[in-house]
């Protein structure tokens, strides 16, 4: 990481970045981290190392456990032999600006932090988002940024927020700044594949069968045990087709220019049917229809055994693309191979927002990451319901909203698995 760090500089330096923007001295930024798994340990760890004089101050998580195993990864002393550590020392965490329960998130924004990292399960995100912007706190928030039709148009009014009191907002959609893909999407905006007719978009993986705590212990109420196995409770991530495939998802809107206008999805659960994997379905797939009448199809899966493709496919009246993440291939009178430069996107969108927090630049994705973000949602609902769909409907009108009926733990009913055809459209 030290030394993709370093990198981080001079490719910020030579695309014309103040190098101030990278140096030592008085422009500290002082980040809080909230929600301590996997996926806030590795942002966190990357955007300590994306720039110098950046501090981790402050951490909250629901649970102590979780909280206690991050900032233990964070500090850790290396062995013998090993590689430095090099975020050990900008860990500035101290028992007292660690937090823990369902109002975790108010006390690290109560803290003098200057930008969140938000990692906790997607349901949280809107709640989050809206809250920082409300302290006046830069945000960096992962995708998905939520998991309904209500939470979506929150992110949307609290992105307007942000440039009302002129704070960044970087989402976690690190494949817009992966080198192959942006040149891609450059050479598609300049005509290389002319007018784009078609496209396909697939990401067929495994179950994830081997993701979180498989038992339940008997101290856990229901709330904390879905909570714990939140990647599987459609009211915490969307389903996957959201909490993931929206990386996909938001590659196809990038191509096309904006989000689609309907779509038609079919989907389902036959592998994963055990109770521990809650509401989610294991399979998806969507046609979506952009302007001008352009057709993607969208196939995508969570299941063990099975061929697993993981590209998009974009048509054009003179050419096609197709893109995956180590290269482009483009045909007809624009032939061309693009290969990853094998720098780390994920460094790359850190130092962009920290980068435009010291030199008081607006950079704001919050609405093109919630336009993405109900892509995914509007091809969940249609294959839960079995309906045809409408964007200005989801957008607009849908009154879904997953929210339990308290945060707080006790009693909570496992969500029935969706059934199309009998499922309501909310």
């Amino acid at each position: 990481m030290k030394g993709a760090a370093a990198g981080v500089v001079s490719a910020a330096v030579a695309s014309g970045l103040s190098p101030r923007a990278f140096a030592a001295g008085s422009d500290k930024i002082r980040v809080g981290l909230i929600g301590c798994g996997g996926r806030g340990m590795h942002d966190t760890s990357r955007f300590l190392v994306a720039a110098e004089n950046v501090e981790l101050i402050a951490m909250g998580d629901l649970f102590k456990d979780s909280l206690d195993r991050c900032r233990a990864a964070l500090t850790r002393q290396p062995k013998e032999g090993e590689d430095p550590n090099p975020i050990r020392d900008k860990v500035k965490v101290t028992d007292e600006t660690c937090f823990v329960g369902w109002d975790a998130y108010k006390k690290v924004l109560a803290t003098n932090v200057d930008v969140v990292i938000l990692t906790t399960a997607p349901h949280f995100r809107p709640m989050h988002i809206r809250a920082a912007f409300e302290a006046g706190k830069h945000v960096f928030a992962e995708k998905p940024v939520a998991v309904d039709p209500v939470g979506v148009r929150s992110v949307i009014a609290s992105a307007e927020l942000a440039d009302q009191k002129g704070l960044t907002f970087v989402a976690g959609t690190q494949m817009r700044r992966i080198s192959h893909l942006v040149e891609a999407m450059k050479r598609i905006r300049d005509g290389a594949l002319g007018t784009i007719q078609s496209g396909q978009c697939f990401r067929l993986g495994d179950a994830m069968r081997g993701w979180g705590p498989s038992q339940r212990r008997p101290q856990w109420s229901d709330m904390e045990w879905q909570l714990r196995r939140w990647l599987f409770m459609t009211w915490l991530s969307g389903d996957f087709i959201v909490e993931m495939h929206v990386h996909d998802l938001d590659v196809v809107n990038w191509a096309l220019g904006g989000p689609p206008v309907q779509c038609f999805a079919l989907g389902g659960r036959q592998q994963r049917t055990e109770p521990e994997y809650g509401d989610s379905y294991d399979h998806f797939a969507v046609e979506y229809e952009y302007a001008n009448g352009v057709s993607v199809s969208y196939k995508g899966t969570q299941q063990d055994g099975i061929s697993n493709p993981h590209y998009q496919h974009i048509v054009g009246t003179k050419g096609s693309a197709r893109l995956d993440f180590g290269r482009v291939v483009i045909t007809g009178p624009n032939a061309a191979e693009i290969a990853w430069d094998r720098f780390d996107p994920c460094l790359t969108q850190h130092a962009d927002q920290i980068a435009a927090i010291r030199q008081g630049k607006r950079l704001n994705e919050g609405k093109r990451i919630a336009e993405s973000t109900m892509t995914a949602i509007m091809g969940r609902m249609s294959a839960y319901t079995g309906r045809a769909l409408k964007w200005d409907w989801v957008m607009n009108a849908s009154k879904l909203d997953l929210a339990p009926p308290a945060y707080e733990f006790g009693t909570l009913a496992m969500p029935e698995v969706a059934v199309p055809g009998k499922t309501r459209l909310v």
